[in-house]
């Protein structure tokens, strides 16, 4: 009866959406009003409120034996992972945030520690029901008539349609994860390491379930490896006083619960708390753990991006102005150790993090090679602009050397392509003919537009 309950306020709430699109004028923008963001591509805050999707935020059904879920475009992971976890299950791919939600992973990619085996989260997608640019509620799978939007979704940002509806495969969990960093003094050694465990699945007798790394310097790096445990001897604790990315260096073996290895990015945006004094002993102490959390930092990101705080300051004491380098690349594995020492001479930002990936199937908008093992390096943060450079220095630099070496890159953040290069990149031909099928009359935006131009 519950579930029948759920299933006819997702009906109500569909209908009202529809209704609510059908009403916004021929040529205003549409936008979703959603409460959280994990996007850096900043908007106007005096831009229109957008289509109300609070009503799409629910867990509808979680099937134990078919080990899959019906879920609600805008429920984050982290509603999504309480509601499987007691079942056993969790999601095949967990992004590495709460508050990213499965529609906007689905729609602008996701990428997690079980990708060099399971691949990113829309490959974990059955079906899902899209409102499409002209109005309509469609239902896409891999082989019905609208298998041609089920594969282009994925890095179209909304710009094809919102998901209302998804159901996803499901993957069973132990209670316990136990990790092994395992230190590199050189990115040959780590690429060729990494590149074993995702073709074998396993080091040292071993069968890896998670894989992911860590740069701290061109001479210490690390591949952590987990696996899935009935039992742990401890388990540590890094929602509170201790931070996660530090005891890579310090330790060789670790336990955590399987909940709190899911989520154990979060507690310190990776290591970005660092911005906000949060990592200081004593400012940690006062800080409640509650607000230890990604989203309490994102916004505190937007608003010293809206007012402008850390910028006076530097014009304050004369320091050159900051770039924000905030972004996810993916090179084939053979080709990080340049891509890496390219990164160190250029930028010279760190700690980097390091996931290395497999896609399944080919998906047209990010079309990486199926097969083909990548390796996913973020970097998050702000330098220096050099003298006489111009503002976007260092992401433009980027940008290129991702291309040359046969790479692509996430567009969550700031992009500088020319719409020729965007378009050789992100399939736009695909992309046209998914436009004029789905949003013949241009009502959402185009790809370029909103990723590059941030209109």
């Amino acid at each position: 009866m519950t579930e029948l309950l759920v299933k006819g306020d997702h009906e109500r709430a569909v209908e009202a959406l529809r209704r609510s699109y059908e009403s916004i004028p021929e040529g205003a923008p549409v936008r979703l009003a959603k409460r959280t963001s994990n996007l850096f591509r900043w908007r106007d805050p005096s831009a229109a409120p957008g289509l109300d999707v609070s009503g799409f935020d629910r867990v509808l059904n979680v099937d134990p034996e078919a080990r899959t879920a019906e879920v609600q475009g805008m429920t984050t992971y982290e509603d999504l992972v309480d509601a499987t976890l007691p079942h056993g299950l969790m999601p095949t791919v967990v992004p590495q945030l709460k508050t990213i939600t499965l529609g906007g992973a689905v729609t602008g990619l996701g990428i997690e520690s079980t990708s060099f085996r399971l691949g990113l989260p829309h490959e974990a997608v059955l079906e899902m029901d899209v409102l499409t640019g002209d109005g309509r509620i469609v239902t896409a799978t891999p082989d019905n008539e609208h298998k041609d939007l089920f594969y282009g979704f994925p890095n179209s940002y909304g710009t094809l349609g919102y998901a209302v509806r998804l159901k996803i495969r499901l993957i069973p969990v132990k209670p316990y994860v136990r990790l092994r960093h395992l230190r590199f003094t050189d990115a040959g050694a780590l690429a060729e390491a990494m590149a074993e465990i995702t073709e074998t699945g396993r080091y040292e007798g071993d069968t890896v379930d998670f894989l992911d790394g860590t740069v701290f310097s061109a001479g210490e790096q690390y591949i952590t490896i987990g696996m899935f445990d009935d039992e742990a001897p401890y388990t540590s604790d890094y929602t509170g006083q201790e931070i996660y990315y530090r005891s890579i260096q310090r330790r060789s073996t670790d336990f955590l619960t399987v909940r709190d290895y899911i989520w154990r990015w979060d507690t310190d945006w990776f290591w970005c708390s660092g911005a906000f004094g949060v990592q200081n002993p004593v400012v940690r102490r006062l800080w409640p753990d509650k607000a230890k959390r990604s989203d309490v930092y994102r916004r505190l990101v937007a608003y010293d991006r809206r007012y402008q705080l850390v910028a006076r300051v530097d014009r304050w004491r004369g320091q050159r102005p900051r770039e924000d380098v905030i972004q996810d690349i993916e090179v084939p594995v053979e080709r990080l150790p340049e891509f890496l020492d390219f990164f160190h001479d250029k930028v010279g930002m760190s700690p980097i993090w390091l996931c290395p990936l497999r896609a399944r199937e080919r998906w047209p908008l990010y079309p990486l090679e199926p097969g083909r093992t990548y390796v996913n390096a973020g970097f998050w943060g702000t330098v220096r602009i050099p003298p006489g450079q111009i503002p976007e220095y260092h992401n433009r630099l980027i940008e290129r050397q991702v291309a040359a070496l046969d790479g692509h890159k996430s567009l969550y953040s700031t992009a500088f392509y020319s719409r020729d290069e965007f378009w050789r990149y992100y399939d736009g031909e695909t992309y046209r003919r998914l436009k004029e099928s789905y949003d013949p009359g241009t009502r959402l935006l185009d790809l370029y537009d909103k990723c590059v131009r941030g209109r």
